[in-house]
C-alpha cells in the first residue's frame, strides 16, 4: 500500500482467512472506537460452518478484534486464533 487513506467501506465484503489459508468468512460490517478513531473489530459473516459450528448457528455473525488483523488487501488476514476456537482441547494436547 502507499499509504493513501482508504474508505473504511471498502472492508465490507472481502473474505477473510487466517494465516493458515483457512476461510473464516466475509466482512458484513465495522465496529469503530469513535473515541480513539479507529476500527475496534470487524463483524464477519458467511462464516465456515466447520469452524464455527456449535458457536454460531445459521444466518448469525461474530466480531473478530481488529487486533487479530495481519494485512488488508484483496482479503483480510488474520491470525490463526480462529481455528484455535475449533476444538481448543486438541490445541491443548498438541502444546503437552
Amino acid at each position: 500500500m502507499d499509504g493513501t487513506p482508504e474508505e473504511i467501506t471498502t472492508l465490507v465484503g472481502r473474505e477473510v482467512y487466517s494465516n493458515g489459508g483457512v476461510f473464516v468468512g466475509e466482512v458484513e460490517d465495522v465496529q469503530l472506537d469513535l473515541d480513539a478513531e479507529a476500527v475496534s473489530s470487524l463483524a464477519v459473516g458467511e462464516l465456515n460452518d466447520e469452524l464455527f459450528s456449535g458457536t454460531a448457528g445459521p444466518g448469525q455473525g461474530v466480531l473478530i478484534p481488529y487486533r487479530w488483523v495481519r494485512s488488508v488487501g484483496d482479503v483480510v488476514l488474520i491470525n490463526n486464533t480462529i481455528e484455535r476456537l475449533q476444538d481448543p482441547d486438541e490445541t491443548e494436547e498438541a502444546a503437552v
